[in-house]
């Protein structure tokens, strides 16, 4: 009979053996090369994520991305536009130097990926969603993804095996589709990349029955700067213009108007560009019965079966046949309002099913022993605006466009529930995802890997400013040309093409960029430092005058 002394004895050495054990697992799986999940979104705004924000949607999925990881509050786009910025993604290069300017040029497929690099590593790679360019990306074992901008009831998918109608909700299918290849199809002696790309919440807006019956009862709050003038230069600034240090010395002009040229000539106001029947919802019979003329793009529920249909009618047709009785009293401001309502209610209900989703990939990961191991990353592909400044859509380097979700987990390596706020972009992905895999990255990659960040060592951290260049114009929202640089306390915007135009924002004392301070004598030595520093990096990212006028005449020649 074993003594109490001996029985002790025997406890401890089975404890000690068994935490010797757990940490050897531990230690395997920390020396392991980490499987990545790469989730985003399409135009969604961080204003819609209650982690960021919480006066618009409650999203506890996503959230908890933040609660188990890390949030990045100033993570930026390089060009806030769908393809192009996917392929500063893939390829860790600006705009300039992937080709991909606009979401009208072609992604010229010599371009190195991250993916191709993964694969050729020994990745298992799978891509499930919207990829918007191309119908055969390279780099991936397995792919279903949208056509262009894709369908969210019953739709489409491109295939190695030709195309396929999947019916259903968009963002549920995809959903579907990227936990039926983890369960069935992933090679489980192998790291992987899986890339989960939705469509939503891009415009138009369509949620699914489930949210739509919710959120069309909703009622949102008026963002501040709805009705704003576009009236960013002060009349003292004006007068007090003289040329300074940096005017001189960049040969500058003064202003002609207190209105920036760029944002009042932009085509993105819900009021007057924000279509009734595909954005809003209204039939055309009804703004015909009312004489109201507009650009019709189709009906958005085309795609909808007879059921789908029928479900739908029974929720919108009370907001037409309402819409309706109040429109012959309604002025510019009630109509603004009205439309703002509606633009939330559908934009912020296809975003809830969206988390919902995510929920159902981390609940995944979790139950299926494969979160300890893996890098989960929700971001989108650019930011949008929610009615900020009037607007709806994104392009500009103003803030709501240029900034861009971003939220990381990773066990073991990421302390959970860090809030950091350096300057970071979506051309730190590429290499970020091949630094955790231990893969060299490409030389002509241009980010810098987030891994110091995210794993303690800020110190090695040395970016003080980001770069961004927009190309699309003429084009769809009359969006100017135009490039900039952001640093944590400045932003400076130069407008170009058929203006030349300068703006200067104080980010810190005016976070909703309403003054514009490049004029005032006050930041005069600012200005000066900021030009200097954007000349800096225009040079350092290899973009120039000479490829400006270049993409220029590309355009010109179409």
């Amino acid at each position: 009979m074993l003594n109490y002394k001996t029985f002790l004895c025997s406890l401890c050495i089975v404890a000690a053996l068994f935490s010797c054990k757990n940490q050897e697992e531990q230690k395997k799986t920390e020396n392991k090369r980490p499987n990545i999940v790469f989730m985003m979104s399409d135009d969604h705004a961080y204003q819609a994520i209650s982690a960021y924000n919480d006066k618009l949607i409650n999203t506890p999925n996503i959230d908890r991305l933040a609660s188990e990881g890390v949030l990045f509050n100033n993570a930026s786009v390089t060009n806030s536009i769908c393809a192009p910025s996917r392929a500063v993604i893939l390829t860790g290069k600006h705009s300039h130097l992937n080709g991909k300017i606009d979401n009208l040029s072609k992604f010229d497929t010599t371009n190195i990926t991250f993916p191709q690099i993964l694969q050729d590593a020994g990745y298992q790679t799978a891509m499930f969603g919207k990829l918007h360019f191309g119908n055969n990306p390279k780099g991936f074992d397995e792919f279903k993804i949208l056509p262009g901008q894709g369908s969210y009831y019953n739709p489409r998918f491109i295939t190695k095996d030709g195309d396929t109608v999947i019916d259903g909700y968009v963002t549920d299918i995809i959903t579907d589709l990227t936990i039926n290849w983890l369960e069935e199809k992933r090679d489980k002696e192998k790291p992987f990349l899986l890339m989960y790309l939705h469509k939503a919440p891009h415009r138009a807006w369509l949620p699914a029955e489930r949210h739509y019956k919710e959120f069309t009862k909703k009622e949102f709050p008026l963002p501040e700067t709805l009705f704003d003038n576009y009236t960013r230069i002060h009349p003292e600034d004006l007068e007090a213009s003289s040329p300074d240090a940096a005017s001189k010395k960049y040969n500058l002009a003064p202003p002609k108007s207190r209105k920036s040229t760029a944002a009042k000539t932009a085509e993105m106001n819900i009021l007057t560009h924000m279509i009734l029947t595909n954005d809003n919802k209204l039939k055309d019979t009804t703004i015909q019965k009312l004489g109201i003329k507009e650009r019709y793009l189709g009906d958005p529920t085309n795609r909808m079966n007879k059921e789908q249909k029928a479900a739908w009618d029974r929720v919108y047709d009370p907001i037409n046949k309402e819409f309706a009785e109040k429109y012959p009293e309604m002025d510019d401001e009630d109509l603004m309002k009205w439309k703002y309502q509606r633009y939330m209610q559908d934009y912020l209900g296809t975003i809830a099913s969206v988390d919902e989703n995510v929920g159902r990939v981390l609940d995944y990961l979790d139950d299926n022993n494969l979160s300890d191991n893996t890098i989960v990353v929700y971001t989108s592909d650019q930011g949008f605006y929610l009615g900020e400044h009037g607007w709806f859509d994104k392009r500009f380097m103003y803030e709501e466009s240029f900034r861009t979700p971003l939220l990381i987990k990773w066990p073991n390596k990421i302390k959970a529930g860090i809030t950091e706020g350096e300057m970071v972009q979506n051309l730190d992905f590429a290499q970020t995802f091949l630094d955790a895999a231990g893969v060299n990255a490409p030389d002509e990659m241009q980010g810098k890997s987030l891994l110091p960040l995210l794993t303690g060592e800020k110190q090695a951290w040395d970016r003080d400013a980001v770069y961004y260049h927009y190309y699309e114009y003429p084009g769809e929202h009359t969006v100017k040309r135009h490039y900039g640089i952001a640093t944590k306390d400045y932003k400076i915007i130069h407008f170009y093409y058929d203006v030349d135009e300068w703006e200067l924002y104080d980010r810190k004392n005016d976070p909703q960029e309403l003054h514009n301070v490049f004029y005032d004598p006050d930041y005069a030595e600012v200005k000066e430092m900021m030009m200097k520093k954007l000349e800096e990096t225009r040079k350092k990212y290899k973009d120039s005058e000479e490829l400006d006028k270049q993409f220029i005449k590309v355009y010109e020649d179409k």
